[in-house]
């Protein structure tokens, strides 16, 4: 056996039986598991899953780019999944610093980082606190970014109130909440029903995974981060994917502002999909994935942004 597959073997080893890293805990001395999957061979692209899930969102992506050459490592966030639960420390911060360590640890180079909704957070964030070394493209799908809150100078975001309203929900009754986001997560309506129940109920599962803790502060990270700043630091090629139907993260208050930020971004809309369309639109986000990792082309539906486009978003309503 030759000294590659050896040390293929090892890596095999020890991830089976180990298939974490230790990151930080934050003001205390006490490490965090973060628990991570991953396929080993292959040019690396990592998955940043978004809230209130794991990992195993990821399933239709992990399951598929490895056909095509590509290592997929996907891991939980920080209380969420089977990732350890610290009581405090989800700041964007110490998420992306998590990230930092686990490209590391596993010394990643050449990495497409894909950030799905709050993930897209700590893509930007990663890049603009630790730089691009390690990466090779990033795409960011259904992503918060730039900024959710509705402040003076970010009027079409969200009101603190609505979030103020989920957070009170959470208390009183986190998997009845969950259960209700699930359905308008995935576009899912008395007329239109693109997933399955069972796919509801897999979904729900996941989520009530993670931390009633993490769930309430992540949910204040996600809303209240401004990523405005952190995005003129990317200089990396980058894709953005949003779908046009998006009643969770509506797209005129995120991507399609995103993509005038990001020099040279590629911005592609899904005409008609939700928020959840890691699984509504699997075979597209797959082949879009493929194409711009490998350096394909897209379909027709996909746009270079003119980075110095000014056109202004009007009040979104937010009807998550």
């Amino acid at each position: 056996m030759d000294g590659k597959k050896i040390e293929l073997v090892i890596i095999s080893i020890k991830n089976y039986f180990m298939p974490y890293i230790k990151s930080i805990q934050g003001s205390t001395s006490d490490p965090v598991n973060i628990y991570y999957e991953d396929t080993f061979l292959g040019r690396p692209v990592v998955f940043i899953h978004g809230w209130p899930l794991s990992h195993e969102m990821w399933e239709y992506q992990m399951n598929e780019l490895p056909n095509y050459g590509l290592r997929c490592i996907a891991y939980d966030r920080r209380g969420f999944g089977r990732s350890g639960r610290p009581w405090m420390n989800y700041d964007y911060d110490t998420l992306a610093t998590d990230l930092k360590i686990l490209l590391d640890e596993l010394d990643l180079k050449d990495v497409t980082l894909v950030g799905f909704s709050m993930g897209g957070g700590e893509v930007v964030r990663y890049l603009s606190k630790f730089g691009d070394k390690r990466i090779y493209k990033i795409v960011l799908v259904s992503s918060v970014v730039p900024f959710m809150l509705k402040t003076n100078d970010n009027p079409g975001g969200i009101p603190q109130e609505t979030f103020d309203e989920f957070a009170n929900k959470i208390r009183d009754d986190r998997p009845g909440f969950l259960a209700d986001f699930g359905k308008q997560f995935y576009g899912v309506n008395i007329i239109n029903k693109p997933v399955s129940q069972a796919s509801l109920d897999w979904s729900l599962q996941l989520a009530l995974q993670g931390s009633p803790k993490a769930t309430l502060d992540c949910l204040r990270s996600f809303s209240t981060t401004d990523f405005r700043e952190d995005l003129k630091k990317i200089n990396v090629p980058t894709l953005i994917i949003h779908g046009s139907s998006d009643k969770t993260v509506p797209i005129e208050g995120s991507s399609q502002i995103t993509a005038t930020m990001i020099e040279g971004a590629v911005y592609k809309i899904y005409e008609g999909a939700p928020h959840g369309l890691f699984v509504t639109e699997k075979e597209k986000l797959n082949n879009d994935l493929i194409a711009f990792i490998e350096g394909g082309s897209l379909s027709s539906e996909t746009e270079a942004m003119d980075p110095t486009a000014t056109e202004a978003i009007s009040s979104v309503p937010y009807p998550f």
